[in-house]
């Protein structure tokens, strides 16, 4: 049984939460990078790659951190104390909960500075500020849109509005209603897009760069990039999952909720490759620029398109939505926090958490202009934001979520929330206690950029190899032999 306390609300549905938790996963950094790094490293291979990560990294800590939230009840720090307390152990675990809860905070404290990129491109496009623009000309008016500290606060002001009146308005008539259609809006969006580039010029190569199986071109930094990916695109260890998790209701089950998740927020990313790359090809241009891709290469494409005034604000409508949802998941922990321990309204904590995070934002937005000389150890604020969770916090709090589940807390209760059988709840034990862990520390320490070794090989690999052979023993022992064996 969960324990007693209830959220103060739950999805309607299953779909409202693949839809949030979907539309938290594609985010600005799906549009673009995992299209690009799957073609830059072997295609059709790397899928494969990034889909077994998935499904040994990401998908079992996502079960964990939904088991948390819906067990817990409550945000990220009330959660993990409660499933501790049950289980007899120190409440000090909850600090996981807290480090979640402020790393989403984080993240999105630079997030709504990049998210205003996309509202402010779309603003261009819809006003024809972009129209005639040449290579240099796109350059300038992408330098001079951070430069100017009024333009750039004011788009990300406004999205930090934007979310916190979401939010405000609760989980169902906020959060639920307005991923019901932004999300559908989103895959339809990019149907539109991928129906024009197929009578572009660039669809077949744009699918050969995608998908054509390329085993050679599949390095160890290949590896490396899904590894990576596959953890950080599910939002994990950020608080928003979990969160979303605490208003679950009861009969649904984890196991396929967490399946749906991953398997749309891959689809997406592979649709917005077949949206975006033959548009890129079709203009000879290069895949590979980054956030240039979106903000200086496009833009010039869509002039070169016929009806290419509305494709471009098709795309930036989309990419504006995708900007949103994230944000939307990212504050969401905060002000439930607020909501459970503070006593107060979910619109006033929404507008608390608002006034502090334009704050901490607005700093993180000055980085690009008058504080471009403000670094500490040759970093702005922005980037110590950034290093700081994605370095740090994130995979920290994944390894220490997963381990607090498969070696601390009682295996009973974990089993009793995910609803899994004796067999798949031994497989997703063993995933949990040594395949997660091991690989979410090959991230954290490439991620540090530690020595590798001479073979081409990064040397976490090796040490990631050799401590699975060591833990082999475990899954071969006596008692989970039983078990698997039913």
């Amino acid at each position: 049984m969960t324990t007693t306390q209830q959220p103060r609300a739950q999805w309607l549905g299953r779909w409202g939460f693949v839809l949030a938790a979907t539309g938290s996963a594609v985010g600005l950094g799906n549009i673009w990078k995992f299209p690009y790094i799957t073609g830059e490293h072997g295609g059709g291979a790397f899928v494969l790659v990034y889909l077994a990560c998935i499904l040994a990294v990401g998908v079992p800590v996502m079960m964990t951190e939904i088991a948390f939230g819906r067990r817990g009840r409550g945000s990220p720090i009330d959660a993990v104390r409660r499933v501790v307390t049950e289980s007899g152990r120190s409440p000090l675990w909850s600090l996981l909960g807290w480090m979640a809860m402020l790393a989403g905070f984080m993240i999105l404290s630079f997030y709504v500075v990049v998210a205003g990129w996309s509202f402010s491109y779309l603003w261009k496009m819809v006003t024809g500020q972009l129209a005639g623009s040449g290579v240099d000309d796109m350059v300038a008016i992408f330098v001079a849109n951070n430069e100017n500290p009024f333009n750039l606060g004011f788009w990300s002001t406004l999205v930090t509005l934007l979310t916190m009146l979401i939010v405000g308005k609760g989980v169902q008539a906020g959060i639920e209603r307005s991923v019901s259609w932004m999300m559908p809006g989103m895959v339809i969006m990019l149907l539109i897009l991928i129906g024009y580039g197929v009578f572009s010029g660039g669809f077949g190569e744009a699918w050969r760069f995608l998908f054509s199986f390329n085993a050679g071109s599949l390095t160890s930094d290949g590896m490396l990039a899904a590894l990576g990916h596959a953890f950080f695109t599910l939002s994990l260890a950020s608080g928003a999952i979990l969160t979303y998790g605490s208003y679950l209701p009861s009969r649904t089950s984890i196991a396929r909720t967490t399946f749906s998740v991953a398997i749309a927020d891959t689809l997406v990313a592979l649709m917005a490759g077949l949206a975006i790359f033959p548009i890129i090809f079709a203009n000879g241009m290069n895949p590979g620029e980054g956030p240039g891709l979106i903000f200086m290469s496009l833009p010039l494409a869509f002039q070169a398109m016929p009806l290419g005034t509305l494709f471009g604000i098709l795309f930036f409508v989309m990419l504006s939505m995708a900007a949103l949802t994230s944000s939307i998941s990212m504050v969401e922990a905060t002000v439930s926090w607020l909501v459970d321990n503070k006593g107060i309204s979910r619109r006033t904590a929404a507008w608390g958490t608002g006034i502090v995070l334009w704050l901490v934002s607005t700093l993180a937005m000055l980085s690009f202009n008058l504080g471009a000389d403000w670094t500490l150890a040759g970093r702005h604020f922005f980037d110590w934001l950034d290093y700081l969770t994605s370095r740090w916090m994130m995979p920290l709090g994944g390894l220490g979520m997963a381990l607090l589940a498969g070696f601390v807390l009682k295996s009973e209760s974990f089993r009793e929330e995910l609803g899994l059988s004796a067999q798949w709840h031994a497989l997703w034990l063993f995933m949990v206690r040594y395949v997660s862990p091991l690989g979410i520390l090959v991230i954290f320490v490439d991620a540090l950029g530690i020595a590798r070794l001479e073979f081409g090989m990064h040397w976490p690999w090796l040490l990631g190899v050799l401590a699975l052979i060591t833990l082999l023993g475990e899954l071969v022992s006596p008692r989970l032999r039983r078990t698997l064996a039913g």
